[in-house]
């Protein structure tokens, strides 16, 4: 067993959450304390644990079996199980996917979507091509369907819409949902709205007595229609699922998907310059603060990670990076899947700028700054020698993939 002390965030948030319906249960019993002068005082009532008899015993050796012991980083939350057995109706969610992973956009839209199913409905996440998402059940889904084959990788929407159309012919959804977004949902969205010859309610943020409200007048004003069958919606469209877990049980279509003769070459993925990238559509950020002595380093490292750079406000107003590199509420906004921190040690205004990002990997010397309580994994450490090896491992990581094509 390793000795690294690994430490749960979840557990950690809803522990701070009064209103989480698992906060009592994440709370260490208090057995001493100490009095008003000074003096230790025990809870003699509440040591021991109960033992399978019902008889009361004191485990005097403080492992204390089977009882509340002290909350620990490790401790795994067992969520209440949602299920559907028998869906009365589907609602369905066709998420972007982006890497093979659940994005936060996607997050909100399956919120949305069991909002709109309640009890009686089961949400149905329809997933093209192989993904690397394991978190289903805790993100909301109650169906999962897979449609695998090459026809429906790379840049494929025609294909893609008659994969939807077929699944709307097997299970007849309520509501179609898809992100509203730059990632495919859009443009997916609107051509499957095109197919089925239906009008869809877009730029949508929230759903509300039966009625859609979208953003109009280039985001000035809100439009308000009868919720649609087919949404678009826009982020932070709903609270994520959070209090749930759910069966994710995998489905399979009942007929096979007609090919259609697609008018699109995709040419594959073309190299894009991270620093072309603007921050808000950045999925990997390396960020420098206050910390970082070599900015030398820091670029290379950027560099060699192919990461878009960005800086805390300090760094910024220190003239070590532009104005508009600045990660935060003052700066830019960023929702990336991987956000590094170097050297930042974490202030509200930073934090609420990287509110949105997926994973936070902080670099600190200081182990018990704010940047790292937020981070999902910690390096304790000088920062140059860190990145030093980063540059290293990454230059033989590549040289052991030339040599096993070659």
């Amino acid at each position: 067993m390793s000795d690294i002390i690994r430490r749960d965030p979840r557990a950690e948030w809803i522990a701070r959450n009064r209103l989480h319906p698992l906060h009592a249960a994440m709370q260490p019993a208090q057995h001493s304390w100490m009095g008003p002068n000074g003096l230790i005082r025990k809870n003699v009532h509440g040591l021991g644990f109960i033992g399978p008899n019902g008889i009361k015993r004191i485990d005097r050796s403080g492992a204390q079996q089977g009882g509340a012991t002290k909350r620990s980083a490790t401790v795994e939350v067992q969520l209440p199980l949602h299920q559907v057995p028998q869906p009365a109706f589907y609602i369905s969610v066709v998420p972007d996917m982006v890497g093979g992973r659940l994005s936060s956009h996607d997050r909100d839209l399956l919120g949305l979507a069991h909002q709109l199913a309640g009890k009686e409905g089961a949400v149905l996440a329809v997933v093209f091509g192989e993904h690397k998402e394991n978190a289903f059940a805790t993100a909301g889904v109650d169906r999962l369907l897979v449609l695998a084959g090459e026809e429906f990788s790379g840049y494929a929407p025609e294909q893609r819409v008659q994969g939807l159309r077929a699944v709307d012919n097997q299970f007849s959804p309520r509501h179609w949902l898809l992100p509203d977004s730059r990632s495919g949902g859009g443009e997916l969205g609107r051509r499957f709205a095109a197919a089925l010859g239906e009008r869809p309610a877009t730029r949508v943020w929230q759903v509300k007595d039966q009625e859609c409200i979208g953003r109009a007048g280039a985001g000035l004003q809100d439009l308000a229609r009868p919720v649609a069958r087919l949404i678009l919606a826009a982020a932070e469209c709903a609270e994520p699922v959070s209090e749930t877990r759910h069966e994710a049980l995998p489905v399979e279509l009942s007929t096979a998907v007609a090919r259609s003769l697609s008018r699109i070459e995709d040419l594959g993925a073309v190299a894009v310059d991270p620093a072309a990238i603007p921050m808000a559509e950045a999925e990997f950020i390396f960020s420098g603060g206050n910390g970082v002595k070599d900015w030398g380093l820091f670029h290379r490292t950027a560099e060699a990670l192919g990461a878009t750079e960005g800086a805390s406000r300090v760094a910024v107003d220190d003239g070590f990076m532009a104005r508009d590199r600045q990660v935060g509420a003052s700066g830019t906004w960023v929702t990336a899947r991987v956000y590094v921190a170097v050297g930042i040690s974490g202030a509200i205004q930073h934090l609420q700028g990287i509110g949105a990002c997926d994973k936070v990997v902080a670099i600190n010397l200081d182990p018990g700054c704010d940047m790292i309580k937020r981070a999902d994994l910690s390096v304790i450490g000088e920062s140059a020698e860190i990145l030093q090896a980063l540059i290293d491992a990454v230059a033989a990581y590549r040289d052991d993939a030339k040599r096993d094509a070659a």
